[in-house]
């Protein structure tokens, strides 16, 4: 096994990840305005915003300006790494914080380290730091989890995975299904847990509301509007008991998992016995 390892002042070609504004123009670093000045080619995920936002910092973009979203990032990828490959410099930006955190970007590095191009990031904004930052809640261990899903049957099963999550875990939502959300962590995971929800982060309207999972919930039904933030307090220590989880194995099963796996799923997520889990089920059924 070799190390893999990128020097950020490598000369010649390279890929540089820059962090961007949120919403404050003011948090844009010296080092990315002399990125978007200088860079050979900028990829962005939006073309206008990032034009805008070099005009509303008095500067001009001197390179290639090319799209990188979600749907044109692989056809992107080859000639931008040509370029590097000819030694060109080339940013990578998104329309709001960091490249890679639930924004385009993963794979560039990756095809980058693959070839082995040199890979260097300008740090700055990030929802995921700031909204941790400002929860109130004990966050020196935390996990990112990006979107949670959707459909509310796949996002009760996400939730379970966090019942017994010692870590803070920090995830993004859409305004529009934070309520449902949130009632589905107090059904999951109880009332009582403590969370934070931020919205409209560095921007003129930043709101930070917190309180337990039954206080967030009651207030989402309102409606919330822009870029939202959750930060969720990590599980306090419990013992797991097989005979208060056999609901939730069932809850899998029903869904068309197998027992088996079902059994292995809540196990791991609880640090309950696999065995004494699959064996409290076997018993339940044979009671009824």
């Amino acid at each position: 096994m070799t190390a893999e390892e990128t020097t950020a002042g490598s000369a010649g070609g390279r890929l540089v990840l820059a962090a961007t504004p949120m919403g404050d123009i003011g948090d844009a670093s010296q080092r990315l305005r002399d990125a978007l000045s200088t860079a050979d080619v900028v990829a962005a995920e939006d073309t206008r915003r990032t034009r805008a936002l070099a005009k509303a910092l008095g500067l001009e973009i001197s390179g290639r300006v090319v799209s990188f979203y979600d749907h044109v990032e692989t056809a992107r990828i080859p000639a931008l790494l040509d370029d590097i490959t000819a030694g060109r410099t080339v940013l990578l930006v998104t329309d709001a914080g960091m490249p890679s955190v639930s924004d385009p970007g993963y794979r560039m590095v990756a095809a980058c380290v693959e070839r082995d191009l040199p890979v260097t990031c300008l740090p700055g904004p990030s929802a995921v730091t700031t909204a941790l930052a400002l929860s109130a809640l004990p966050v020196e261990r935390f996990c990112f989890d990006g979107f949670p899903p959707r459909k509310s049957g796949a996002r009760r099963q996400w939730l379970r995975t966090l019942r017994t999550e010692p870590r803070a875990c920090v995830f993004f939502e859409a305004p529009h299904r934070l309520a449902d959300c949130l009632a589905d962590a107090v059904e999951v995971l109880g009332p009582d847990r403590r969370a934070a929800v931020c919205r409209e982060l560095t921007k003129t309207y930043e709101q930070v509301v917190r309180g337990t999972l039954a206080e967030l919930a009651a207030w989402a039904v309102e409606g919330a509007r822009g870029e939202i933030t959750v930060v969720l307090e990590g599980a306090a220590p419990t013992e797991a008991d097989p005979a208060s989880l056999v609901d939730e194995v069932q809850a899998l099963v029903d869904d068309g998992m197998r027992l088996k796996d079902a059994c292995a799923q809540v196990a791991g997520a609880t640090g309950a016995s696999r065995r004494e889990l699959y064996d409290a089920v076997l018993a339940a059924r044979a009671s009824r």
